[in-house]
């Protein structure tokens, strides 16, 4: 079966930097699009990050410039560098892969000082 397993998040404070990372399992990886997601409390999940088969990356506006996606396709894994983090990032955290209803169990990021 698929799974997702992100991984990386946790307490960091506004400026600093985290690394998320998402291994996948029972699926192929380097054929899909990847995605990261996040989840504030009480709003609705947002599109944070997009990397496709080929390497072409999107991101939503809010993170653009400070954050980067990039995939290992030997590790099966994909990746969100976040740098100058800021309190509005804090959510919890989840990988997706393109166009399919696997996602992963999210990994938590607050940020604040």
């Amino acid at each position: 079966q698929v799974q997702l397993v992100e991984s990386g998040g946790g307490l960091v404070q506004p400026g600093g930097s985290l690394r998320l990372a998402c291994a996948v399992s029972g699926s192929a990886f380097s054929v899909y699009a990847w995605a990261w997601y996040r989840q504030a409390p009480d709003n609705q999940r947002e599109f944070v990050a997009r990397i496709s088969r080929g390497g072409s990356t999107t991101y939503a506006d809010s993170v653009t410039g400070r954050f980067t996606i990039s995939r290992d396709n030997a590790l099966k894994t994909l990746y969100l560098q976040m740098n100058s983090l800021k309190p509005e990032d804090t959510a919890n955290y989840y990988c997706n892969r393109v166009d399919s209803a696997y996602w992963g169990q999210g990994t938590q990021v607050t940020v604040s000082s």
